[in-house]
């Protein structure tokens, strides 16, 4: 990093070389536009300090280093020239309100546009229907062109400014992004930036052993170098292919391209700032299209260094830091959504208003299904205790499940502190959501098990996993009941902890387990397409009948997200884990703009008590009954009814 004396020194200088040139550049936008052109070299003023550093930290030792700054600082430009004006608004509104995703009424739903509703047309005639449920924000799952067949549910891109033309094109997204926020819904894709699909126009001009575009991966020429490297790599698809790294041929000779996930996914090359630059006018674009937040994918992997294991290295925090600022700059609007699913010691690192604003909580989703399978919270109430504060300006998006596999992703060390070995309670944990464990409720597949290390990650809906299936199959009401009450205690739990909370669209009407992935040869080998059922609208047409099992789930899911909205105590604010005495019971006081509110949790198919010193303690009986199905008892000790979430405030 530059040193802080000298940055703002070195920025004036910078500038003062780039500026002239890049106005030479744009001098018939600036004259068509000078206040616009005002705006935009305000706010790099006031970030470029920022920037430099950043991207000299990592490209500082190109001999051209100052040409791709230039063409960065260009791009940029452009790209705020070509943004509409009710998004310059938007930008001026949130730089006034920047906390505004920390509301009690924000929630997120997400969805694959064609099995949610066939395009975006579909999507759009859905808005009454977000509404009804209580979002405001929206996450369309990978919708670009990508390769027909396999394509990793869409995580393997062809172009970032093309929409698949079955759902729908680029000015149709748009327009949908305008009517969201009309509807006070923002709306979230994907950036998939650490790799393209073999088909994007920069994989093929390399193919061709055009030597620019084949700097834009890391393709090496024989398997001396990925040898090296795979020392110290994790395989992460070993059922597709061992490694990191996949055969590819150019100018009739094999080459090895880096390939951490698919072998049709290779790995962009970000040593080259050129693809920095390319990267973040393709984010750009999607801003200017009226997307409000982007989930930045694989995060963890997108700078790799010889002798590591290329996962969360310090250059992929500059990287992403080095992106807000460019957002900051051109699209101010626009909020970073981090997905790392890894030691939560590292997931953390990447939430900061400096770096990704939100990110998805994959400690709080495993430890949920961890809670539920053996009853007991410890390692839950550990986690809420320890790991779930973040910086101002910063927040959790809590989830059940999303369109990927649940991975146990707790730590070994926080285990021991409790005497849970870390690995065997993996493997119980995999077999238990498998149906394979005595006493099982759980009806789900295994995704990418390793027949060496017997690991694997888990598949399956809400439903299935929580006992649903079983029950409607197997057993009887009694079971049904206890497997909807599983669905909305987990759920309510992430409406009320703090941060964003996230439903898979389908959970809100207990969607089961979709088995005929099997029968499609895009998908039979990936077991996620299980948990990707294609909306039933029958079944949704039977949300408001409470004598119907999905109604009787969705007005669970209305009663909570209504309890959320009704009480600003919900919002950003402080946590507190509660001490109860009992293992089977999570407790946790939230506080916030001068209200509190206390949750009490059972995770037991059994009524558990809460001892009348905590109730005192935290003078529940103070406050009124938010939620829930208990009793406080004359002696005032707390019987909370089997599974049962409860809300006092």
């Amino acid at each position: 990093m530059i040193e802080k004396n000298k940055l703002e020194a070195e920025a004036r200088k910078s500038l003062a070389r780039i500026l002239p040139r890049v106005e030479q550049t744009l001098r018939r936008s600036i004259a068509r536009e000078p206040q616009a052109w005002e705006q935009f070299t305000a706010r790099l003023r006031r970030n470029f300090p920022a920037l430099l550093s950043l991207y000299a930290d990592v490209y500082g030792g190109c001999y051209d280093f100052f040409h791709h700054l230039e063409d960065l600082v260009a791009g940029m430009a452009c790209a705020w020239f070509e943004r509409p004006q009710d998004l310059r608004e938007l930008d001026d509104a949130r730089e006034q309100n920047p906390l505004w995703f920390q509301s009690n009424h924000m929630l997120g739903g997400v969805c694959y546009v064609d099995l949610f509703a066939n395009n975006l047309d579909g999507i759009r005639k859905k808005i009454p229907y977000f509404k009804e449920l209580g979002l405001t924000y929206i996450h369309l799952m990978p919708l670009f062109n990508a390769p027909e067949g396999e394509n990793d549910g869409g995580y393997a891109v062809s172009s970032y400014r093309e929409v698949k033309p079955a759902l729908g094109a680029m000015k149709q997204l748009a327009s949908l992004a305008r009517d969201f926020r009309e509807a006070g819904i923002s709306l979230v894709l994907d950036l998939v930036f650490n790799h393209t699909s073999d088909e994007h126009t920069w994989a093929k001009r390399a193919k061709q052993g055009d030597e620019e575009y084949m700097d834009f991966y890391r393709i090496f020429p024989d398997r001396e170098l990925p040898d090296l490297y795979e020392q110290n790599l994790r395989e992460i698809f070993p059922e597709e292919h061992a490694g990191a790294f996949s055969p590819i041929v150019i100018n009739d000779k094999e080459h090895w391209v880096w390939t951490t996930f698919h072998s049709y996914q290779w790995d962009l090359n970000y040593a080259n700032p050129a693809v920095f630059n390319r990267m973040a006018e393709e984010m750009l674009f999607l801003a200017n299209q009226g997307v409000e937040a982007l989930r930045l994918d694989a995060v963890a992997f997108i700078w790799k260094q010889l002798g590591t294991n290329c996962e969360n290295l310090p250059q992929a925090h500059t990287l992403i830091k080095a992106f807000n600022i460019v957002a900051q700059i051109a699209s101010p609007a626009l909020l970073f959504k981090s997905e790392a699913i890894v030691h939560p010691d590292d997931v953390v690192k990447y939430v900061s208003p400096e770096e990704c604003q939100v990110s998805y909580n994959p400690l709080l989703m495993a430890l949920l299904w961890n809670s539920l399978a053996t009853r007991k919270t410890r390692l839950l109430s550990q986690a809420l205790a320890s790991r779930f504060k973040l910086p101002q300006g910063a927040a959790w998006v809590n989830y059940v499940r999303v369109h990927d596999d649940i991975g146990w992703t707790f730590s070994d060390e926080d285990a021991a502190i409790l005497g849970v070995n870390g690995h065997d309670h993996r493997r119980f944990l995999n077999e238990f959501y498998r149906g394979r464990f005595p006493g099982s409720f759980a009806r789900g597949l295994p995704f990418q098990e390793n027949p060496i290390t017997g690991d694997c990650r888990i598949s399956g809906t809400c439903a299935s996993l929580a006992g649903l299936e079983k029950a409607l199959h197997e057993e009887g009401e009694k079971e049904v009941e206890l497997a909807i009450r599983r669905i909305l205690l987990i759920h309510g739990i992430i409406l009320t902890v703090g941060g964003i909370p996230l439903i898979y669209l389908g959970d809100e009407i207990g969607a089961l387990n979709d088995y005929s992935y099997r029968d499609d040869p895009a998908h039979e080998r990936d077991s996620r397409w299980v948990h990707r059922p294609r909306a039933d609208w029958a079944k949704y047409k039977k949300r408001n009948n409470l004598h119907s099992l999905e109604g009787h789930i969705f007005h669970g899911f209305r009663a909570m997200i209504e309890l959320r909205k009704s009480h600003e105590v919900f919002a950003g604010g402080d946590l507190e884990v509660i001490p109860v005495e009992n293992e089977h019971v999570l407790a946790f006081a939230r506080s916030h703009a001068g209200k509190r509110a206390v949750v009490f949790v059972n995770f037991s198919e059994v009524p558990q008590t809460v001892k009348r010193r905590t109730i005192e303690q935290y003078s529940i009986m103070s406050l009124k009954k938010l939620h829930g199905r208990n009793h406080v008892s004359p002696k005032n000790a707390l019987t909370l009814e089997p599974l049962d979430f409860v809300v006092f405030g």
